[in-house]
């Protein structure tokens, strides 16, 4: 029994601490734990089908008149709709908290879901590496580079002048998928080789393709914005599925994958081995290199869809922005998750906590109107507070203070 608790105690302050931060958000957002359900009649439904889609670069005026018209449809049958009703008494809208409109989930803990699926999808292959005693400080630029690739084969594909066009946008978006996923892990093996095969610091190694990265982004897209609309890519990270947004069933699917890879299989004894003691692992039978090879190539994966959920989120390549910073999430995330930064035992369960923690904390930061550029000092704090909750020396001597506070109360 001692053994199973202790198995879940690098999770007890992260879940704390994110139990703290939900609750706040409970208490400062009206209906955040409301739970509505809205369904279209077959009526309404029609109404929807047969209004024509407006693109947002036509006039303002005919991007309003569609907003109107999806809103008088999308109302209650027995209520009058906005048009209907004077501005001063048409009640305000209340768009936050959980709501269901067409059996999906709406609200902030889905909103910090969705918006933390490419922290949580960094956090696993960066748990990895991190795990092996490395790091990976590229996973941003691959990012970039996954995004720029995908939204460049899918608009060749929608001009028609690139091999696989006539398979039509339902399913050739799965051209630019597959190719981002290809180039990111081969990023990664390029890692992969500087560290396990060339021997080079594992920072120094990845620092070259973390600066390189977001100029070969730019190279691929020509230093444009490429933008676009294909259903199949867009609905990666804007799309539902069961209730809840599709980014987060990939998110689940990897972590049961890498899970049972790691759990289920020698490779995690492996891992642990490698982080623990290099050396004696190679003296022991075990190929340590092709272990730190094999982590960097997964953690290059993983960029790669956490690139596309990006490009996907807003529908477009911005390799200056894609990615930025968020190799510094990862790693707060898996070091909150208990994984040490020394190598050796990782937890996957925890570098998932950490993450949605980090992307709670931002999301609450967003809702109080704090700056951007502010929103690091209070993250900052909140990941220090935590890593040294979770630190024994530090407890041991917090209560070593209160115990001798005591004991001087007690002697007079």
């Amino acid at each position: 029994m001692k053994q199973s608790s202790n198995k879940f105690r690098h999770l007890v302050w992260p879940l704390v601490s994110l139990a703290l931060l939900l609750l706040f958000n409970a208490i400062f957002t009206d209906n955040f734990f409301k739970v509505e359900i809205k369904k279209m009649d077959s009526a309404q439904e029609s109404v929807r089908d047969q209004i024509p889609e407006i693109p947002d670069e036509l006039p303002g005026t005919a991007v309003e008149a569609a907003a109107k018209a999806e809103a008088e449809i999308q109302a209650p049958a027995e209520q009058p709709t906005a048009a209907q009703v004077p501005a001063e008494q048409a009640p305000a809208q209340k768009s936050k908290g959980v709501s269901i409109f067409g059996y999906y989930l709406y609200g902030t803990p889905i909103d910090i879901l969705n918006q933390g699926a490419k922290v949580m999808v960094l956090a696993i292959g960066m748990t990895l590496v991190i795990a092996t005693g490395g790091i990976d400080i590229s996973v941003g630029a691959v990012m970039a580079i996954a995004g720029a690739i995908a939204a460049l084969l899918i608009s060749m594909l929608d001009a028609g002048s690139f091999p696989g066009a006539s398979m039509g946008p339902a399913f050739y978006w799965i051209i630019p998928v597959i190719a981002a996923l290809i180039l990111a892990t081969l990023a990664g093996f390029w890692n992969g080789m500087l560290v396990a095969g060339f021997g080079i610091q594992p920072m120094v190694a990845t620092l070259v393709l973390m600066v390189a990265g977001r100029g070969v982004a730019q190279l691929i897209t020509d230093g444009q914005i490429i933008t676009f609309t294909n259903p199949g890519l867009v609905f990666l990270c804007n799309g539902h599925a069961l209730f809840l947004p599709f980014s987060v069933w990939i998110v689940v699917a990897m972590y049961v994958v890498f899970g049972l890879l790691t759990r289920k299989t020698a490779f995690g004894l492996f891992i642990e081995s490698v982080g623990n003691n290099e050396r004696a692992s190679r003296y022991a039978g075990i190929e340590a290199r092709r272990i730190k090879w094999l982590t960097y190539v997964i953690c290059g994966f993983c960029a790669g869809v956490a690139g596309l959920l990006a490009a996907s989120n807003i529908k477009c390549a911005d390799s200056n922005n894609a990615g930025l910073n968020l190799e510094l999430d990862a790693i707060l995330a898996t070091v909150i998750g208990g994984t040490s930064m020394a190598g050796g035992r990782f937890f996957l369960s925890g570098s998932l906590v950490g993450a949605i923690l980090i992307q709670t904390l931002t999301t609450t930061m967003y809702m109080k109107n704090v700056s951007p550029a502010i929103v690091a000092v209070p993250k900052a704090m909140v990941v220090i507070i935590v890593c040294l909750l979770q630190s024994p020396v530090f407890r041991a001597k917090v209560l070593s203070i209160f115990a001798s506070k005591a004991a001087k109360g007690g002697v007079q």
